[in-house]
């Protein structure tokens, strides 16, 4: 944590002290599409293995990750968002709605589509649903992926694999 942060009130400042930087977000990214091991988090962030241990490590001490053991040998775990993590997503919500609007053309489509299973419709870009306008939660929504993102990162884990 940024040794600023503590001396200011600014609750943006604080919040930016745990999440400000490109990979952290991106790791929260792919924590929020469900991707749990290193592998995958690696694969689809692009980072470093090290980048990325870093930054789990410091998310698990801020609180917004959690270490699972998943396999004794070798000694492997998943992450997963704490409670403290998945209260991140109107963030992430928030990033992917301005990134939709203003760093992309309108061609190339939404990266992902979501359907709120609370009543059924599109659900837009949050953080409300544009169909019901009911609040946005990860687990009320049903994600499917635009072909060529789905394809994009296909492409990724398979460049990953075989560069093991």
């Amino acid at each position: 944590m940024d040794d600023n942060a503590p001396q200011t009130l600014c609750p943006v400042a604080r919040s930016e002290a745990v999440v400000g930087d490109r990979w952290t977000v991106v790791i929260l990214r792919e924590l929020f599409m469900r991707s749990h091991r290193f592998e995958e988090i690696q694969a689809q962030t692009g980072a470093t293995p090290q980048m990325v241990a870093a930054r789990l490590k410091a998310l698990e001490a801020d609180g917004l990750v959690e270490r699972r053991l998943y396999s004794e040998r070798p000694r492997r775990h998943e992450y997963h968002l704490t409670e403290k993590g998945e209260a991140f997503y109107p963030v992430i919500l928030a990033l992917r709605a301005w990134g939709e609007a203003w760093c992309k053309s309108p061609e190339e489509g939404r990266a992902i589509y979501y359907t709120h299973q609370t009543c059924g419709g599109p659900a837009g870009l949050g953080p409300v649903c544009e169909t019901c306008g009911l609040p946005l939660y990860r687990g009320d929504m049903i994600a499917e992926l635009n072909p060529a993102y789905r394809d994009e990162r296909q492409a990724r884990w398979e460049a990953f694999k075989a560069s093991r």
